[in-house]
């Protein structure tokens, strides 16, 4: 080769090798460019030949210039993890703790955006009184029935009861409704007495005082869905007029979403005086027990005997309106109790065995890690409540008994499988600085598991302990043990940050 053509190579060759160098940090930039070009010479030397030229030599030249850039990569990825904060959260108690944190908030951000979710959950915010029951009939599937006749309750009300001091009527049927002349649509209506909603406890939103030229109308009350469906969710339609059925009403405010929780869909509420329930399709009745009702016939349901007017007796079903346990929480704390107690049926909740006699814990060091512990166990139940309202109510219907049962399923599923990987994670953390052990080996051979140890060693990352796994549990060996390393093993962990 001409020295003219080789000095024309030799350039192209430093020049990859300076492009190669402005990808290097530039701490050891100048160390690897001095590397770089030494190895350079070398390979030119074995490479290509003295005074001649080889497309296959210079080849392999250009071939090792472009392999720096892959060195040069690898110390700029490696820089930016060096200079990451994350790195050294990584595996840590931290790095755990924030994960569930974020999953948690995931978890109750579903839960906020899920109508199904928020209109069940908003059960707490409507207590019914105690002592409240409907009184209705069921068929043989178990479906709720109308059962009381407008005559029949007319009765009720007009003699003393023993067991109730307060009923309510209501009755649900196809109605016309229009807001205007010239736009009419079938809703549900239920016909109901005015003290419903003051039984069921039940506010009304948007609520105005009524006027002396409204006072003579009777007043309705719209359901959440029909108000946003019909009107758009605009408040300023409350104090309007509106027929329903034969008679003109006023809209007297709007129903919360999800308070309606007795039998039938109803869009809206014509609430007329007892007076009006002379005859017309049976209902259901809301009754209120005395002391003497609720100390004799309190229970979750309750079989009523009633005598009409004639002395002839009916036979009812009397059921609780108190939601009692069956609340999400309820349900919720139920299932974690569950969970609990099948806890050591599925994993040995032992954290191993401890050989620190010649470097002792300080009770800060254990309390920090049963803490940790804890501090898991606490981020889990939200997340496992949060999480198993998303998925119960994602294909299940509000109010169904069903949904109560796939609520607790899913609860114990969520809670027993992750109380089992809290203990898991607790048991592979490093006693010291809690960063889970890492880079296990395989040591020994099943064959001679009764002549030597044989099974799984870790190691922590920090040097501070090592972690041995039994491969067969043995009558002196059955569960992990944890090693705690001198100040001998040091010098192999110098930039560890120990």
């Amino acid at each position: 080769m001409t020295p003219p053509a080789e000095s024309i190579f030799r350039v192209f060759h430093l020049s990859l090798l300076g492009c190669a160098a402005l990808l290097v940090p530039s701490e050891p930039r100048g160390e690897w460019c001095r590397e770089w070009q030494a190895e350079l010479w070398q390979v030119c030397q074995e490479r290509t030949p003295a005074g001649g030229f080889s497309w296959h030599g210079e080849r392999e030249v250009v071939e090792f210039c472009l392999g720096a850039f892959q060195d040069a990569f690898f110390l700029r990825k490696r820089g930016w993890q060096d200079r990451s904060p994350f790195t050294e959260m990584r595996g840590s108690a931290a790095q755990c703790i924030l994960i569930l944190a974020a999953v948690s908030c995931a978890c109750y951000a579903v839960a906020l955006l899920s109508p199904r979710v928020r209109i069940e959950r908003s059960l707490s915010e409507y207590q019914v009184y105690p002592g409240l029951v409907l009184i209705q009939d069921t068929d043989f599937n178990g479906h709720s029935l109308p059962a009381i006749t407008p005559a029949q309750y007319r009765v009720w009300t007009a003699s003393r009861q023993k067991y109730f001091d307060r009923l309510a009527f209501y009755r649900v049927a196809l109605e016309p409704v229009s807001v205007t002349p010239h736009a009419s649509k079938t809703w549900e209506v239920a016909r109901a007495s005015s003290n419903l909603f003051a039984m069921l406890n039940v506010p009304v939103q948007f609520a105005a005082p009524v006027g002396r030229a409204d006072r003579d109308l009777t007043s309705v009350i719209l359901s959440y869905s029909a108000w946003k469906r019909e009107f758009g969710g605009d408040p300023q339609i409350v104090g309007s007029i509106m027929r329903v059925g034969s008679c003109k009403a006023r809209i007297a405010g709007v129903a919360p979403e999800g308070s309606w929780r007795l039998p039938g869909k109803v869009d809206a509420w014509l609430l007329e005086p007892d007076s009006s329930f002379a005859h017309g399709s049976a209902g259901y009745v809301v009754a209120h027990l005395t002391s003497l009702g609720q100390s004799e016939l309190w229970t979750s349901s309750v079989q009523i005997t009633s005598y009409n007017s004639d002395d002839t007796e009916d036979s009812l079903l009397g059921i609780s309106l108190d939601p009692g346990s069956s609340t999400p929480g309820a349900v919720f704390l139920f299932a974690v109790f569950l969970a609990i107690l099948a806890l050591p049926g599925t994993v040995s909740v032992s954290m191993g065995e401890y050989s620190f006699s010649a470097h002792p814990q300080s009770w800060s060091k254990k309390l920090c890690r049963w803490g940790f512990l804890g501090v898991k166990i606490a981020l889990l139940l939200p997340i496992a409540y949060f999480a198993s309202l998303d998925l119960t109510y994602s294909f299940t219907t509000i109010y169904s008994p069903a949904s109560v049962m796939i609520h607790l399923f899913i609860s114990f599923t969520i809670c027993i499988l992750g109380f089992r990987w809290a203990v898991l994670d607790q048991r592979q953390r490093c006693p010291i600085c809690l960063r889970r052990v890492a880079h296990p080996a395989q040591v020994g051979y099943s064959s001679q598991n009764f002549l030597a140890w044989n099974g799984t060693e870790l190691i922590c990352e920090s040097g501070h302990t090592l972690l041995h796994i039994p491969g067969l549990e043995t009558s002196w060996f059955s569960t992990q043990r944890w090693l705690y390393l001198d100040t001998s093993w040091e010098f192999l962990f110098a930039g560890s940050g120990k």
